[in-house]
This record gives C-alpha cells, sequence and structure tokens, in this order.
C-alpha cells in the first residue's frame, strides 16, 4: 500500500473515532500533562517513553489518542524534529560520520511542511561561454575573472578518482 493511500486510510479512520467517547475513557485526555503528551508525540519522542514517563499504560495508549486526534499526520509533517534529534546528539554517542552526513543531507531536503524537495540544478558551461562576448572572454583568459552575469555556483568538480586539492 502507497503511503498516500495509507495517510488516507488513517485520516478515514480518525473521522469514524467517536471522540466524545474516546475523551471519556482516553487517559490522556484526562491528564493534566496532555498537551506536553501531545509535544512529545509530534516531536518524534517514542511512543513507549512517552507512556513510561507520563505514567500511562503502554505505548498503544499514546497511539490511540494520536490517532483519535490526528496527530500521526501532525508528526508525519514534523520529521525534520526526529533529524535535528539525530544531528543534535551527533557529539553525545557513537555513531559513524556517515550516518551524520546522511541525516544532515536528508535534514536539508525536507522543507518546514515535511516534505521531501530534491534539490538539483545542472549548469552547461559550454552555453555559459559561448554567451560571452569576446572581451569577457579575453578577460576570462587573461585574469581568470567572469564576467558579473556568469552563475555564481557554477564550479566544476573532480572526478571521483581525484582527492580534491587541500588549501
Amino acid at each position: 500500500m502507497g503511503a498516500s493511500m495509507a495517510h488516507e486510510r488513517n485520516n478515514e479512520k480518525a473521522q469514524d473515532v467517536s471522540l466524545g467517547r474516546h475523551e471519556k475513557l482516553c487517559t490522556i485526555c484526562k491528564h493534566f500533562k496532555r498537551e506536553e503528551i501531545e509535544n512529545d508525540f509530534i516531536n518524534w519522542h517514542s511512543p513507549a517513553e512517552i507512556a513510561k514517563t507520563y505514567d500511562l499504560a503502554d505505548r498503544s495508549t499514546v497511539y490511540r489518542h494520536a490517532h483519535a486526534f490526528g496527530l500521526l499526520a501532525k508528526r508525519h509533517r514534523n520529521v525534520r524534529a526526529a533529524l535535528e534529534g539525530i544531528i543534535e546528539r551527533a557529539a553525545e554517542v557513537e555513531i559513524t560520520a556517515a550516518s551524520v552526513v546522511a541525516a544532515v543531507q536528508a535534514y536539508a531536503k525536507i522543507n518546514a511542511a515535511g516534505q521531501w524537495i530534491d534539490r538539483t540544478e545542472t549548469v552547461n558551461l559550454h552555453e555559459l561561454f559561448d554567451r560571452m562576448t569576446a572581451a569577457e572572454l579575453e578577460t576570462y583568459a587573461r585574469d581568470g575573472k567572469l564576467p558579473d552575469w556568469f552563475p555564481q555556483t557554477a564550479t566544476t568538480t573532480a572526478p571521483d578518482s581525484e582527492e580534491p586539492a587541500s588549501d
């Protein structure tokens, strides 16, 4: 089942829940720290740890409440919080450099709405040099100075087999 189909089914089920009945029986709805519990869940704290911290029966109590109030969708949109937690703990736990880099890369690709945005840009240097006037080409050949209109992000990369030059 695709993620969007599962999301739609979760939303349908959340609408089917009788909130009045749920609120009468739910220990989280009656809990004096309800807002903190909900915020912890939305911010990707472990449901088992939430249950333990707030003296709830178990993690299913947290999931049942989250389902009734549509907190799963909010949690999914807040995936950046989970990645922030990984990045923040990088110095505290034994992890690999690759896992920290992967978390940072993933974090950079997720927008504020929790959507994955793959940013790619391709620059054809041949077309850019073809746009240069004879005077601009002369200045570039003599001084290595590109025209002001030339994209500043246009850089060359070393082939995979070469080591980058050290400063």
